[in-house]
């Protein structure tokens, strides 16, 4: 097979490291890089030897695959201009501004049979992967996700920015309706909510605790499931996945003893693996892991979340 024609839209901080990885996949061929600001695309497009643009409608019906990583508010237009000239496309999270423009998107791949792929990078770290919750679903799950000011990402709230990447994997858990969210929210260093907690009650009655802040001194990404007979702790910085059950001896008498189990996996390359992953679902015709239709419904909720934290 040939290789793919590749391209990035913004070679930013993210984008340049989208670029990096197209570069090193021997089924791809990474044709071109764009950027609104032509040193950047040009110090990108010089590291691995390819073209250099700063607008990427000249790419269009020129490639077949593109990852997105522009600014949220530009992600709409290219990516439609994208599918609609027959590329397949990954945006980077969130898939859109409004869930509208989501159902679009979606709209168009599903009329083209092209896939589109949502980059939610945490769907891809080795401690999720190494999941398995076939047998229990959780019953309640915490999650916290913490860190230091970074002024990159304050054109939207600590909802899209950091707390979507827990929404889209406890949606992906629980598969079930949301029944109702209450949330609040505080503005400590932007004008947007900088800390926010949000309380999740699906219809199947699992309920859902989660908290994000970007205005933290340290880093944190956890996320804790309870189910009748186990206890699952999820250490995305650190990879590390435990698991508590109960035993058949007892630790006190009428109290079953409570045994442990962790594994920690090796510090992988997520991004690789995500965009292995998009070329695979190209190559195989199959949905990826975050859809489209994935990206939408994280969205949808996000924007549910930070609809009441304004309110």
């Amino acid at each position: 097979m040939k290789p793919l024609r590749c391209a990035v839209i913004g070679v930013g901080y993210l984008g340049k490291f989208h670029a990096q990885k197209y570069a090193v996949l021997p089924d791809c061929d990474l044709v071109a890089v764009v950027d609104s600001n032509p040193g950047n695309a040009s110090a990108i497009a010089g590291q691995h030897h390819t073209r250099a643009l700063t607008d990427y409608h000249e790419l269009l019906g020129q490639v077949d695959a593109v990852s997105i990583v522009t600014p949220t508010t530009l992600h709409f237009a290219v990516a439609r201009d994208f599918l609609q000239a027959g590329a397949h496309v990954l945006v980077e999270k969130p898939i859109t501004v409004t869930v509208e423009q989501a159902d679009e998107l979606i709209r168009i791949a599903e009329e083209k049979n092209l896939r589109l792929m949502v980059g939610h990078l945490e769907r891809f770290n080795a401690a999720i992967l190494g999941l398995d919750l076939t047998q229990d679903k959780p019953l309640f799950i915490e999650s916290h996700r913490l860190a230091p000011f970074n002024p990159r990402a304050n054109d939207v709230s600590v909802v899209l920015d950091l707390m979507i990447h827990d929404i889209d994997i406890i949606l992906d858990i629980v598969d079930s309706e949301v029944e109702r969210i209450d949330a609040k929210g505080v503005t400590v260093l932007t004008h947007d909510t900088d800390i926010a907690n949000a309380r999740i009650t699906f219809k199947s009655g699992t309920v859902a605790n989660v908290t994000a802040s970007r205005a933290s001194l340290k880093v944190e990404r956890k996320m804790r499931m309870f189910m009748p007979n186990c206890y699952i702790s999820v250490d995305f910085q650190n990879r590390v996945l435990a698991r508590y059950r109960k035993g058949e001896k007892e630790m006190f008498p009428g109290v079953p003893e409570i045994i442990g189990e962790e594994s920690t996996f090796e510090n992988g390359d997520a991004l690789l693996e995500e965009i292995k992953h998009f070329v695979d679902c190209i190559r195989q015709l199959r949905e990826p892991l975050c859809s489209g239709k994935a990206g939408r419904r994280a969205l949808a909720t996000a924007i549910e979340i930070t609809r009441l934290l304004k309110a």
